[in-house]
């Protein structure tokens, strides 16, 4: 068959399928793009000539596309994904922060630049990066380190193994993330005469593959033998659907069960064995288990600095690891028994071995007890009473219970996850959608679109601050033109808040992180804008002028009165409200570590010094 390259692609991926456990379906639900002179002929071109093929979608922001498509891959568990189109140049680099944040976060994401002419004949063109040293260097290449596949097409038939290569690598559980296939402008509108079995529907077979046998005997022993076994839920439960196999083992073996950033709402909150987060964002009934634990299950977890609170969170001297996971090197992190394989066929394996089993009862009723304590401390910080502006706890804690268990909510960067993974009673295993794997200030938007695209029954609830809503709102626009109801909450605290509660508790002062015109005094700390005027930007307003309806709540009660009008306007939504910024929610004994400067003339930065260097002493070696 005789098609140009950009035919031939679009062609190929529109005859993509997934299939596990018996249910199949097409893997590339569509391509988002902003066409520009390194695309718009080639691939734009092939998407307008067949739209049954492969449905088009607009986006403003290219950086926002792509996390739209992984908000949208996360949802569908990596089962199906976007494709991403830009041209060369600014639009293609403007992709690289949404591909490492897809690649960190493991999820699978399609990213089809335009690249430099392959000729070479108008050399140099438009937006062509020049190398005194190389002749093939283009801005592409900075995709290639955020990238789990990269290959840049440079002749008509090279489309055939790399187009195949690509969706090896996006449908692999254990191996995917952005894959980028750049594509010089000029091979795009180039024609050959491509085999017609390439165009065949392919399906993609995802295996729930399972560690050998002995193994999985090894881990049971280790788990019969435990006295305080602590199961950490990752990001692979949510994935590999194993929550309801979870849910059973954990209430019949006693076995208590803490939640990373991914993993949250391996349980539901109310579920006896759930302990909620653990780590540096944790709860105090997840960390004080964690302490004490002899042995660990990691179960889908990558086992990230947050979820060890910086290799903190273990203190027990002799505690093991059992980790399963279906990417090798995370099943063999902390010196664990590494069972490398699905997480819920493996589980349902172990749960086979340790019938009969179950911890001690004063085990369980000790971490039955944490648990109820906890949760009586999340109904005091969901009602603080603070004034006059509400604490951002009490914001999450309206938010939470006018919220269906079927619903989800989504967030990224700030101290929204922290508070989040402490306070969220998550009801659904996917109703908790937060990136905190790159942490990606500018995500909440553009990924709760991709979360409603996924799937519009259900209703999506964003939290967002003023920093990552000034960094990326304009995907509000995409949202209203796609019909994808979003409730956005615009949590404004004058700045960069996290990053302020960090710098005082580092002795900084909260240094470049207020919203306010200097008012004397070095460059942004919180001492020169603390009597500095408000800046005169009215955010509820900018989110009004996207086209969103907009409601400006002054308190809790408001807020509330606003979530319950929001159910019946079938636009997105922005609710804005404004909360004290130093109104935070405490550590709960998890720690993470950042240096302190080891000299300095700042007293406050010296006693931070000396916290710290006392803190690392903590720090264990799992080997």
């Amino acid at each position: 068959m005789r098609l140009t390259v950009a035919q031939a692609l679009v062609r190929f991926l529109a005859a993509q399928h997934v299939e596990r456990d018996g249910i199949e379906h097409r893997f590339f639900a569509g391509c988002f793009g902003i066409f520009g002179h390194g695309n718009l002929t080639g691939i734009g071109q092939a998407l307008a000539q067949s739209p049954e093929l492969l449905t088009y979608y607009q986006a403003r922001n290219e950086q926002a596309m792509v996390h739209t498509a992984a908000g949208f891959a996360k949802m569908r568990n990596r089962l199906a994904a976007f494709a991403c189109t830009t041209s060369i140049g600014p639009g293609a680099t403007n992709m690289v922060t949404g591909a490492a944040a897809a690649t960190v976060n493991r999820l699978p994401v399609l990213l089809l630049p335009g690249d430099v002419f392959a000729s070479r004949r108008p050399d140099p063109v438009l937006q062509q990066l020049e190398s005194g040293s190389r002749g093939d260097v283009s801005v592409n290449d900075t995709f290639i380190p955020v990238s789990r596949y990269f290959d840049r097409v440079q002749r008509p038939e090279q489309l055939v193994p790399a187009a195949m290569a690509a969706v090896r690598v996006l449908t692999s559980q254990a191996d995917t993330g952005a894959v980028t296939l750049a594509l010089p402008q000029d091979v795009q509108t180039e024609a050959f005469d491509y085999p017609d079995t390439f165009f065949d529907r392919r399906t993609w077979h995802v295996a729930r593959p399972l560690p050998d046998a002995s193994e999985l005997d090894r881990a049971a022993a280790m788990i019969r033998n435990a006295r305080r076994p602590l199961l950490v839920a990752g990001g692979g439960v949510i994935y590999s659907e194993a929550a309801e196999v979870l849910k059973r083992l954990v209430r019949r073996t006693g076995v208590p069960v803490a939640e990373t950033q991914a993993g949250k709402g391996s349980l539901p909150f109310d579920h006896p064995g759930a302990l909620g987060g653990v780590g540096a964002t944790g709860t105090l009934a997840a960390n004080r288990i964690a302490s004490q634990a002899d042995l660990v299950i990691g179960l889908g977890t990558r086992y990230s600095d947050f979820t060890t609170a910086s290799q903190t969170a273990f203190q027990n001297p002799d505690v093991r690891f059992v980790n399963v996971n279906v990417a090798e090197p995370d099943s063999h992190k902390l010196g664990g028994l590494a069972l490398t394989g699905d997480a819920r066929a493996t589980l349902e394996a172990l749960d086979g071995r340790l019938q009969g089993w179950t911890v001690e009862g004063a085990y369980r009723k000790e971490h039955e007890e944490l648990r109820g304590e906890w949760d009586r401390e999340v109904t005091r910080l969901y009602n603080l009473g603070h004034s006059p502006l509400p604490a951002q706890s009490e914001v999450l804690g309206a938010v939470n219970e006018l919220s269906a268990p079927h619903d989800v909510v989504v967030c990224a960067a700030g101290s929204m996850p922290g508070d989040l993974h402490k306070l969220w009673r998550t009801r659904d295993p996917k109703g908790y959608h937060v990136e905190y794997g790159y942490s990606t200030m500018g995500y909440e938007i553009a990924g709760g679109l991709g979360v409603k695209l996924a799937d519009p029954s259900r209703e999506v609830y964003v939290m967002v601050g003023d920093g990552s809503y000034l960094m990326m709102s304009q995907e509000i626009v995409t949202s209203i033109q796609e019909r994808a109801k979003l409730t956005i909450v615009l949590v404004d605290n004058e700045g960069f808040a996290s990053i302020g509660g960090l710098s005082r508790s580092k002795g900084m002062a909260g240094f470049g992180t207020r919203y306010r015109y200097r008012a004397g005094g070095s460059l942004g700390d919180d001492a020169s804008h603390a009597n500095g005027e408000r800046l005169p930007v009215d955010l509820a307003r900018n989110a009004e002028g996207l086209g969103a309806h907009v409601f400006r709540a002054h308190n809790v009660e408001e807020l509330r009165d606003a979530l319950l009008a929001a159910k019946k306007i079938e636009r997105t939504v922005v609710i804005y409200i404004a909360v004290d910024r130093y109104e935070g929610v405490p550590s709960y004994e998890g720690w993470w570590e950042v240096p302190v400067a080891e000299v300095s003339e700042v007293g406050e930065v010296k006693t931070a010094r000396d916290e710290h260097e006392q803190a690392i002493k903590r720090r264990r070696w799992h080997v």
